[in-house]
């Protein structure tokens, strides 16, 4: 297996966002790797998009710097499209991802099911590796 340099990472928001963002951040700083936070940008534009783009940027980035992760190491990254075909995308140029990290279910949130529809869509398509972190259990949330 050839070594992790760059770790593409969904980015949604949610707490299982937050939760593989943390997990891919703290690997990337044990093998000095970079880490894109990639994040979907639906067809359909909101009135707020931008400002909603920025605060998802600003609270990625905070979750490097807590982290320690050479900011340098750090980009933020929005495509166009749904989240399974942006993710899938990261692995080749300008991303070229080695590795790709998501939670196991975003803001569509169904707790009877283990997977989201984004992760396991991944898990069936991807060809780059992939690590599915859970979600944490609920009322555990302020462990993350």
């Amino acid at each position: 297996m050839s070594p992790v340099r760059t770790i593409a990472v969904g980015y949604d928001g949610s707490l299982g966002a937050r939760t593989a963002a943390r997990w891919a951040l703290d690997l990337a700083v044990q093998l000095d790797a970079q880490v894109v936070l990639v994040h979907a940008r639906g067809m359909l534009g909101r009135t707020d998009e931008e400002r909603l783009l920025a605060d998802l940027a600003e609270s990625a980035l905070a979750l490097a710097t807590a982290t320690g992760l050479d900011p340098a190491k750090t980009r933020w990254h929005v495509s166009q499209g749904d989240p399974c075909s942006a993710l899938l995308r990261a692995g080749a140029p300008p991303i070229s991802a080695d590795l790709i990290v998501v939670g196991s279910r975003g803001h569509r949130n169904d707790a009877g099911l283990p997977l989201g529809s984004t992760s396991h869509q991944l898990a069936e398509h991807s060809t780059v590796p992939l690590v599915i972190v859970p979600t944490p259990v609920a009322g555990s949330e302020g462990a993350t």
